[in-house]
């Protein structure tokens, strides 16, 4: 029987299905007029701004578009009521983020902190962690970067090498971060650190939230490919955060944070994709308006996206469901389905926007000079953006490789790769 997790109980999902068609449409509707009466002013201008590559778009804007959503209820739908959620059914947060991607509303900026650190926190923090921190989330007052990628430890998270020494009242905390979105915007990230001296791999690590304005925390931008910043290094020399900002015990470090790439990985990417739906419907009117659609194959490789995006809803659907061979598996297969989709999506956006994608503004853009040694002034159109941001996306968040040596070894059960 395939079940699902309401608000207060476990249902079998025909049942379920079958009972709450009304009680969808009323929220639908809610959903569909509220953005259609506040889509408005000043925020219309936000539409389908923000997102991967992009996130440096009107920032500011869009951090008030998301507080004037928490003020109507719209943030954090899938929280218990009790810690400042909705509630919301699967059901009615898959509506949401449909209805919300139909209304090309702007990328959101809170995803960190209401998608990762708040479930991991209503399933692993304390009371007093949950207290402190939730309210904050939902009315989007605090911000939240991911401390977990260094220098040598990408997709490899076992090979974390930032510390952390319980002194007194306080951890001190020595290392490097790196690719931490959005922390010179946030106020807070949350750290895999080594808290067992001599330990390896996946044992004596610890979940620390570190304030990012501690003193020993310094943010360094990272220029990328597409000339904008959203990424960071973060030094942490001898900085200092409470002994009681630790989720769940010394040494329980790996337990969260793999719980929370699962809520990275599950509804999470239903978000992920309201985005993903916005670039192709757009690439697809471009596609239209400049003739690109009448090459067949152009055509086809369109209509293979279209099909690829719906099997990435319908694969995101069945792991919320539950409906999975394996949960080690369901984490990598999701990567692998939209690493690998958005990646060609940019390919196809280059090949849709034809020889203008390789000139750069000094050629397109009347008028304008356009200073190679100063990347900062470099302006690409959205679908440059699109290819070069996304030749990441196989990359970053575990590589390509490393999602398929864990559906090997761990689902098939296939030999471990060797290692040295």
């Amino acid at each position: 029987m395939t079940t699902i997790n309401l608000a207060d109980r476990t249902v079998d999902l025909g049942e379920w299905a079958a009972r709450t068609p009304d009680a969808d449409s009323v929220f639908e509707r809610a959903v569909r007029d509220w953005l259609a009466d506040n889509l408005v002013g000043d925020f219309a201008n936000l539409r389908g701004r923000g997102g991967p590559g992009s996130e440096h778009e009107f920032f500011a804007e869009r951090l008030e578009w998301d507080r004037h959503l928490a003020a109507a209820g719209w943030t954090c739908l899938g929280w218990p009521v009790e810690h400042g959620g909705r509630g919301a059914t699967i059901g009615q947060r898959i509506i949401f983020h449909r209805e919300y991607a139909r209304a090309g509303a702007p990328a959101r900026v809170n995803h960190l902190g209401e998608e990762l650190l708040g479930p991991t926190l209503i399933e692993y923090g304390t009371p007093e962690q949950q207290k402190r921190f939730l309210p904050h989330i939902v009315d989007v007052t605090e911000l939240w970067a991911q401390g977990y990628s260094e220098p040598g430890a990408g997709s490899d998270l076992a090979g974390v090498a930032t510390s952390a020494v319980l002194d007194g009242d306080d951890w001190v905390v020595n290392g490097q971060k790196i690719w931490t979105s959005l922390a010179h915007l946030s106020q807070w990230c949350f750290v895999i650190a080594r808290t067992e001296k001599g330990s390896a791999r996946h044992k004596g690590l610890s979940f620390l939230l570190v304030p990012l304005d501690a003193e020993g925390v310094t943010i360094r931008p990272i220029q990328q490919i597409t000339g904008t910043s959203e990424f960071n290094e973060v030094f942490f020399d001898d900085a200092k955060t409470s002994a009681d900002l630790i989720v769940g015990e010394p040494g329980d470090g790996w337990k969260v944070a793999m719980g929370l790439l699962q809520f990275e990985r599950g509804v999470s990417t239903l978000g992920q994709q309201v985005g993903f739906r916005r670039e192709l419907d757009d690439l697809i009117a471009h596609a239209k308006r400049n003739g690109a659609i009448d090459d067949p194959e152009i055509a086809t490789r369109l209509r293979r996206a279209r099909v690829g995006l719906t099997v990435m809803e319908a694969n995101a659907r069945r792991t919320l469901a539950g409906d999975i061979v394996s949960e080690a598996s369901a984490a990598s297969v999701t990567k692998l389905l939209w690493g690998n989709w958005h990646r060609d999506l940019g390919e196809l956006a280059a090949a849709v926007a034809g020889a203008p994608t390789l000139l750069g503004p000094d050629a397109t853009t009347e008028g304008r000079a356009n200073d190679i040694a100063d990347p900062e002034h470099v302006e690409l159109d959205e679908w440059q953006r699109l290819l070069l941001f996304s030749r990441a996306d196989t990359i970053y968040g575990g590589s390509n490789e490393v999602q398929r040596n864990i559906i090997a070894e761990r689902v098939l059960g296939l030999p471990r790769e060797a290692r040295p």
